[in-house]
C-alpha cells in the first residue's frame, strides 16, 4: 500500500488507513471530556479543577507539535509514529491508575503529546497524494481524524457508564498498542532524509511563522476556530448533568454522534479548496460557528435546539479546519514543518478555550459560555472578509 510520489495516485486503502489511525490516535485527547462531570464527582473537586484534565492534554498536544511533529521531515515515519503510540499507551495506563485529581491532570499532559501521532499522518498523505488530488485524500483522512475526535466522547461515555470512567484509559492503551503494531508494518518507508540538526529544525520551522503570511493568516483563523469549539465541548457536560437534564455519563457520549456532520462535510470542504474557493468556505464555515451559539444557548432549555446547535458548530470548526490545511499544505514549505506552526496555534487556541471556558462557566453559567463562542467566531468572520475581495488587474 504504498504511493511513489506526487505523480502518481496514492493508494485508497492507505488513505483509509491513514484516516483511520488519525481518528484513533487523537480520540485520546477528548475521552475525558464527557467524564468531566464524573472525575470531578469521583475526586470530590470542582468543575474548573476537573476541566485542567482537558486543557493540559490540549497543552501536551500544542508542546508535542511544536518539539515533535517537526521530527516527521527528520526521521523515517514508519518508525517514529509506533514509536509515540507506545509512549501514549503507557501515559493512559498511568492515567486509569491515578490516584489523585492532581496525578491525572499531569499524566494528561503526556497523553496530549503522544496523541501528535495523528499529526505526522496527515502531512505524510499529503506528501504521497498527487497535485490534483491532495484536497480530496486531506479531506478523507481528516474526516477519519475528525471521527475519531467526536466519536471519542460517545465511546468514553459509554465504556464509563458501564465499567467506570477508569475503563476508557484501560481501553484506551490497548487501542494505542494495538495502532502501533499495525502502522509499523503498513506505513511506507519514508524516502531520504535531510542531513540536519533537531536544533536547526526547529529554528527553521519558528521562521515559518514569521516568512510565511499565509500560514500565518490560517493558524490564526484555526487557533480562534477551534477555542470556541473546546469552549463549547469542555464545558456542556456540567450542563447536561446539572438539574435542567441530569444525564449521566452514557446519554452525553451520544452526543458526539450529533457532531458527526462535521466530519462529513470534511471532504467537501477539501475539494471547495481544490478548485479555489477556500476564501469563500472560510468565511461560511466560520460564520456557521459564530450563528451556532444562538441555538445552543436556546438549547439551555431545548435539546431539539442544543442538537442543532452542535451540528452547525461541528460543521463550522471542521469545514474551516480542513480548508485551512488544504491551503497550507500547498505552500512550497517542508509539510511537517508547516503542519507543526498551524497546529501548535490551533491547540493553543484550544487550550486558552478550554481554561477560560471551565472557570467562566462556575462564575457565568450557559449563557457565558455561548457569548464567548459566538465573539471568537465572529472575530474569524471579520478576519476572512478581506479573503472576498477581488484581487486589482495590473496592467
Amino acid at each position: 500500500m504504498t504511493s511513489t510520489g506526487a505523480d502518481t495516485r496514492i493508494d485508497p486503502r492507505l488513505v483509509l488507513l491513514l484516516a483511520a489511525a488519525c481518528g484513533l490516535a487523537v480520540a485520546n485527547l477528548y475521552y475525558a471530556q464527557p467524564l468531566l462531570h464524573t472525575i470531578a464527582e469521583d475526586f470530590g473537586t470542582s468543575s474548573g479543577t476537573a476541566g485542567l484534565v482537558v486543557t493540559l492534554s490540549q497543552v501536551g498536544y500544542a508542546v508535542g507539535l511544536a518539539l515533535i511533529v517537526p521530527v516527521g521531515d527528520l526521521l523515517d515515519r514508519r518508525r517514529l509514529v509506533p514509536a509515540i503510540l507506545v509512549g501514549t499507551a503507557v501515559a493512559t495506563v498511568a492515567a486509569a491508575l491515578a490516584p489523585g485529581i492532581a496525578v491525572l491532570i499531569a499524566v494528561a499532559a503526556f497523553i496530549g503529546l503522544g496523541s501528535v501521532a495523528a499529526q505526522l499522518l496527515v502531512p505524510l498523505a499529503a506528501e504521497l497524494a498527487s497535485e490534483e488530488e491532495r484536497g480530496g485524500v486531506v479531506g478523507r483522512v481528516m474526516s477519519g481524524l475528525l471521527l475519531g475526535i467526536l466519536l471519542a466522547r460517545t465511546v468514553a461515555g459509554l465504556v464509563a457508564g458501564v465499567a467506570g470512567w477508569r475503563a476508557v484509559y484501560w481501553t484506551a492503551a490497548v487501542v494505542a498498542t494495538g495502532l502501533a503494531i499495525v502502522l509499523a508494518r503498513a506505513l511506507p518507508a519514508d524516502g531520504p532524509r535531510p542531513s540536519r540538526s533537531y536544533g536547526d529544525l526547529l529554528r527553521s520551522t519558528a521562521r515559518l511563522f514569521v516568512s510565511e503570511p499565509v500560514l500565518r493568516r490560517r493558524a490564526v483563523f484555526g487557533a480562534f476556530g477551534f477555542a470556541a469549539f473546546s469552549v463549547f465541548w469542555t464545558t456542556v457536560a456540567f450542563e447536561l448533568s446539572g438539574p435542567r437534564y441530569g444525564y449521566g455519563d452514557s446519554v452525553i457520549g451520544l452526543f458526539g454522534l450529533v457532531g458527526a456532520a462535521g466530519a462529513l462535510c470534511a471532504g467537501f470542504a477539501g475539494r471547495l479548496a481544490d478548485r479555489g474557493r477556500a476564501n469563500i468556505s472560510t468565511v461560511a464555515f466560520a460564520g456557521s460557528i459564530m450563528v451556532s451559539f444562538l441555538p445552543l444557548w436556546w438549547g439551555r432549555t431545548s435539546i431539539v435546539w442544543l442538537v442543532v446547535g452542535i451540528v452547525v458548530l461541528d460543521v463550522g470548526v471542521q469545514g474551516l479546519q480542513v480548508t485551512n490545511q488544504s491551503v497550507i499544505y500547498g505552500l512550497p514549505v517542508a509539510r511537517s514543518g508547516v503542519n507543526s506552526v498551524y497546529m501548535v496555534c490551533y491547540f493553543s487556541g484550544g487550550a486558552l478555550g478550554s481554561a477560560v471556558a471551565a472557570g467562566l462557566y462556575d462564575s457565568g453559567g450557559w449563557s457565558s459560555i455561548c457569548l464567548l463562542g459566538a465573539g471568537l467566531g465572529a472575530l474569524v468572520t471579520v478576519g476572512a472578509l478581506p479573503g472576498l475581495r477581488p484581487t486589482p488587474v495590473t496592467r
